[in-house]
């Protein structure tokens, strides 16, 4: 895997980062009308599979020191069979004469996948080879009106502090194999060019520019993204839900009516960490069923089995879970699978 280090852009954008194969390939959807097309959007592999957003608002009050500060999070997380752990050191923000640090958290995991639908649009994008970055280009508006249009109302402040954490907070990368050398040091925002309120006064429709991480710079120009039912992921009730609709739509690329998707709570509750804020193992299992029942209940899943896996005293040590994908699921799993193989055929073309 690449190094990455973290940097910053140094030159001004120009036209032919609006406007390349890489990008192209990105905004590019297999699908059949616009409508699905507004439905559709990428997910990062291993990006996607980083624990970066697992605190919950009331975990961090709770976590938070009376000054307001938050010691930095160490995060351990499997991905294709590696274990690697991520370093999280949050934002400090001023809040009316007061210094308050924020772990990105589910609000923030909402802004940039919202950020990243607006990228795939035409003109709302870019990726620049030559300086590695890629991003989006937006106003305030359309970002608040994009969230809105999935559920998630937020108000330009909201908006506005969701920006700041995310340019503000810092995430590192470490490989827990044979050594320890760090994967990826950035924000997770490297940069963040805002706009003056008094320009907003002026225009509302001033234009924000948001840097993308670096590892989703690197899934744009090595074509290790896949095109999931974004509006569908967006819709579910709770980050768990989201988290595990992502998941499949990265994992479960062989889904069909003769192949299921099996997966245990432990692994589930080590990798999305966001089971850990409960007391009882009941208690989390008991989510865990909830959010499969809403991917059921969306027809992501057509039925799911489990077997509870106890030990000394019955005691409850673990569920296996059996998933069986929906015909709506399968298809779309084969529409981003054709549209892999036919985004490598065309870098294959163009480059022979």
């Amino acid at each position: 895997m690449t190094t990455l280090i973290r940097k910053k852009p140094t030159k001004k954008l120009l036209d032919s980062a609006f406007k390349n194969k890489q990008l192209s390939l990105f905004q590019d959807f297999l699908c059949n009308t616009d409508d699905e097309r507004g439905q559709l959007s990428n997910t990062i592999a291993l990006w996607d599979s980083i624990p970066r957003y697992s605190i919950s608002q009331q975990a961090m009050n709770k976590l938070r020191s009376s000054e307001g500060f938050l010691s930095i999070l160490k995060i351990d997380f499997n991905f294709r069979g590696a274990t690697f752990t991520a370093v999280i050191r949050p934002a400090r923000i001023e809040e009316n004469g007061r210094t308050v640090e924020y772990y990105p958290s589910a609000n923030e995991e909402l802004i940039e996948d919202a950020l990243r639908k607006i990228a795939a649009d035409q003109q709302q994008g870019y990726f620049d080879k030559s300086d590695y970055r890629s991003g989006a280009v937006f106003s305030l508006y359309l970002l608040r009106e994009e969230l809105k249009r999935r559920g998630h109302s937020r108000s330009y402040q909201q908006i506005k502090q969701s920006l700041y954490i995310l340019a503000l907070s810092t995430i590192e990368i470490l490989g827990n194999g044979v050594s320890t050398d760090s994967l990826a040091v950035s924000a997770y925002f490297p940069a963040l060019a805002t706009v003056t309120r008094k320009k907003l006064e002026e225009d509302p429709e001033a234009k924000w520019l948001a840097q993308f991480h670096p590892l989703v710079t690197q899934s744009i120009d090595q074509l290790t993204y896949r095109q999931y039912n974004y509006h569908q992921m967006m819709s579910h009730s709770t980050q768990l839900a989201r988290w595990l609709h992502k998941q499949l739509a990265n994992k479960f690329t062989f889904a069909s009516l003769a192949h299921t998707f099996d997966i245990r709570y432990s692994t589930i509750k080590r990798d999305s960490a966001l089971l850990n804020s409960y007391t009882l193992t009941r208690q989390a299992i008991k989510a865990l069923d909830e959010a499969f029942e809403e991917l059921k209940l969306q027809n992501i899943l057509m039925r799911i089995e489990k077997e509870e896996e106890r030990g000394v005293r019955n005691k409850l040590e673990d569920v296996a879970y059996k998933l069986f994908p929906s015909l709506e699921f399968i298809s779309e799993m084969k529409a981003a699978n054709k549209r892999v193989a036919l985004a490598q055929q065309t870098i294959l073309d163009t480059t022979t």
